[in-house]
């Protein structure tokens, strides 16, 4: 999360550091409306900049995924930017708008505008030209983004209907790009901030036409069918296991993909439940209905239905060097640790088998199916992982108290945990109390990926 944290307020600083080079005195003492101008600029520099990274992390880039923790952690700083060029976009609004409501109103006088200087350079004079249009469809745009960050950010609101509307941000982007170039001070393309907002600027365009073709993600895609279909009625989840002969890489146990067996509903991310054997390509998912998609999966799948099948994300893959590993998975969470049990059942000289450290795992469930929990039981039996499984209205909460409790050796070990994201963040805050080096040894999975 630090990584994260300083990705995010580091960006931000450079686009403000880089703006105050060309405007070296932003509050000097003057006149009202210039003070306004140069508002207007820092804010729109700011809201173009964030939705211009916001869209290049849309891809999904592989690049910046090992600094950054994780494809999970970046649709983390994904919706941060969102939220930032909204918050930016609405204060370049008011800082426009504000001053005409207010010489209407008689609150503020009118300033004198002598005759304009003629403006010499033709690129220039070509962008003077279009200001009109670009102020006009630049607004029109600013009131669609509001309304579709809205609903990206309203979690009631249907993934389905999401997953449409959200990709017309790229469309009202690619007309505040039109906006930004034709409005932004013409001196500052001579600067600093002018190379970096011009590569933003490509770049996010790049993006957006990408999303527009449906092709994020693309390289990654294998197409897949799926063999075996089994429902655990105790905790409403649904195992699938998919073929996929041609083109997947491969995973490491804790590693994620996006799946599509509906095109209208758009791909979705569930966590692999199953480690990577080449000579038997398959890939197991286990899905809980949680909501109007997964609740549908049960009657929607069948046996020898062709799927898509993009990844593998994520650095949630149990590599450190501590003497001992905690794993807490609360629900469906279980997943990813699945995974790498059954990776650590593969006979140690195999290729893709890593020995593992002594390791205890807590499973936290509301829910109870004696098969699940049979199955796994037998998968920490086979990999000799330590299990202790609680059910909440048999055993009460899992706090961090119990775990130390059960595991002498948790100073020394480090913890793994996946599951509901305030249940990780009281558990983070918990063992941060006691001394536990969080931001080194404790690792969370962030999987929202709205």
């Amino acid at each position: 999360m630090q990584n994260l944290k300083r990705a995010f307020w580091g960006s931000l600083a450079v686009l403000v550091l880089l703006w105050l080079v060309v405007e070296p005195q932003p509050f000097g003492p003057g006149p009202f409306f210039p003070l306004r101008e140069r508002m207007v600029q820092l804010s729109g520099v700011l809201a173009i900049g964030c939705m211009s990274m916001a869209m290049i992390l849309a891809l999904r880039p592989r690049w910046p995924e090992a600094w950054l923790g994780g494809l999970d952690k970046m649709y983390r700083l994904h919706k941060w930017l969102g939220i930032t060029a909204l918050v930016a976009a609405i204060v370049h609004w008011l800082w426009a708008s504000g001053p005409k409501w207010a010489v209407g109103l008689g609150w503020l006088a009118r300033p004198e505008r002598g005759a304009r200087p003629t403006i010499e350079n033709p690129i220039a004079a070509f962008l003077a030209s279009l200001r009109g249009p670009a102020e006009g469809l630049g607004e029109w745009a600013f009131y669609g983004t509001v309304v579709l960050i809205a609903l990206a950010l309203i979690q009631v609101f249907p993934y389905r209907l999401f997953y449409k509307t959200h990709r017309l941000l790229a469309v009202a982007y690619l007309v505040l790009v039109f906006h930004a170039v034709t409005l932004m001070k013409f001196s500052y393309w001579m600067s600093p901030l002018g190379w970096i907002m011009g590569a933003l600027l490509a770049c996010g365009t790049w993006a957006a036409a990408l999303a527009l073709l449906r092709r994020i993600g693309a390289g990654r895609r294998v197409e897949g069918r799926i063999t075996a279909l089994r429902y655990y009625p105790g905790v409403r989840a649904i195992e699938t296991e998919i073929e996929v002969p041609h083109g997947w890489p491969g995973h490491k146990p804790g590693q994620f993909a996006f799946a599509t067996s509906d095109m209208s509903e758009g791909a979705h991310p569930y966590t692999i439940a199953s480690c990577w054997h080449a000579e038997y390509p398959r890939i197991t998912f286990i899905t809980k209905e949680l909501g109007d998609h997964t609740s549908r999966l049960r009657e929607t799948l069948r046996v020898g239905q062709d799927v898509r099948v993009e990844g593998p994300y994520g650095c949630f893959t149990f590599d450190d060097d501590c003497s001992h590993q905690i794993w807490i998975g609360g629900g469906i969470g279980i997943t990813p640790f699945v995974a790498r049990m059954k990776q650590m059942t593969i006979p140690k000289d195999a290729p893709n088998c890593t020995v593992a450290q002594p390791i205890d795992l807590f499973h936290t469930t509301t829910d109870v199916d004696e098969e699940a929990l049979g199955k796994l039981a037998a998968d920490a039996r086979s990999a000799d992982v330590r299990l202790h499984v609680l059910v909440d209205a048999r055993d009460g909460r899992l706090t961090g108290e119990r775990i130390r409790e059960a595991v002498p050796e948790w100073r020394e070990a480090s913890i793994w945990f996946c599951g509901p994201p305030a249940f990780g963040e009281a558990l983070r805050r918990d063992f941060g109390a006691h001394g536990f080096p969080v931001e080194q040894r404790f690792h969370q999975e962030l999987f929202a990926m709205r």
